[in-house]
């Protein structure tokens, strides 16, 4: 006999093969921004400082200046390249974008501060990483692959549902499961926030007491590979992400984390731009 794994989680069964600074000065009389302004939260968060919402904790916070005054509005509409930004004292620097994935283990929360003191990803992640967000989420009790960026535009493609970037999971499910339930898998089922897409769905296992699947989606729901369990009559007992489109967890442990590859990297792009690109010819049809 065999031991299936997730992750590195063995199951024995069978495997089957200050001043604020007045608004008119920075932006036009009626609000609209002239071209090529954007929002201070959006400059910071662009130039790869730290996501959207440090950025607007930053600013709200008294932190940020705008032509030497302290701006508060994060909606306030500036010209980043004439316009002088700081924060913390030092000038707005834009940095390299790169990207980073962890093998997140159970027991994590994917925040950078919990209020209920739990362990998050950023305990796991470089001392200087902060300025790093993650891209999506895994829950606490799901392990697998999780990718940081301070490229937001990346991030949004990746997570934008209309992407249809696929994401692989094994997953530990209750009980055995019969094929009529693996083929309602693939087909979507019905959940309280609308049918799922079609699903690639495998058995890796299983006896009397679970069975491993697995599952290929191109969605990224809240919770929704247990949901999807769930609506088929069985729960999740583990959960693993092996992989997020071209990008496999492959060997990197429990625990560690990497900067990608240049390689990795624009094989992330390119199927970001791919994906994207056979959305428009389908909407063009």
């Amino acid at each position: 006999m065999k031991s299936a794994r997730i992750g590195n989680a063995p199951f024995a069964f069978p495997v089957q093969a200050g001043t604020v600074a007045p608004a008119a000065v920075l932006c036009h009389p009626q609000g609209v921004p002239r071209s090529g302004k954007k929002t201070l939260d959006r400059v910071l968060s662009r130039a790869g400082l730290c996501s959207r919402s440090q950025a607007r904790e930053a600013i709200a916070s008294g932190r940020v200046r705008v032509n030497g005054r302290v701006v508060r509005n994060p909606e306030l509409w500036i010209d980043p390249v004439h316009d002088k930004v700081a924060c913390d004292g030092e000038s707005l620097r834009a940095r390299r974008k790169e990207v980073w994935m962890l093998h997140k283990p159970a027991g994590y929360v994917t925040t950078a501060n919990d209020e209920r003191n739990r362990p998050t990803v950023y305990a796991l992640m470089p001392e200087d990483a902060t300025w790093l967000g993650p891209v999506g989420r895994l829950d606490q009790d799901t392990s697998g692959l999780l990718l940081f960026t301070n490229d937001s535009d990346l991030a949004n493609a990746l997570t934008d549902p209309s992407s249809k970037l696929s994401k692989v999971y094994e997953v530990l499910c209750e009980g055995p499961i019969a094929d009529a339930a693996i083929t309602e898998l693939a087909a979507g089922v019905q959940l309280d926030d609308g049918p799922t897409r079609r699903a690639l769905v495998q058995r890796l296992g299983g006896d009397d007491d679970s069975t491993l699947l697995r599952l290929v989606i191109t969605e990224g729901r809240n919770r929704q590979i247990r949901r999807m369990v769930a609506a088929i009559g069985s729960r999740v007992l583990a959960l693993h992400r092996t992989q997020i489109g071209p990008l496999p967890l492959a060997s990197l442990s429990e625990g560690e984390v990497r900067r990608l590859t240049a390689k990795e990297l624009q094989a992330l792009r390119a199927a970001v731009a791919a994906r994207s690109g056979r959305d428009r010819g389908g909407e063009r049809q």
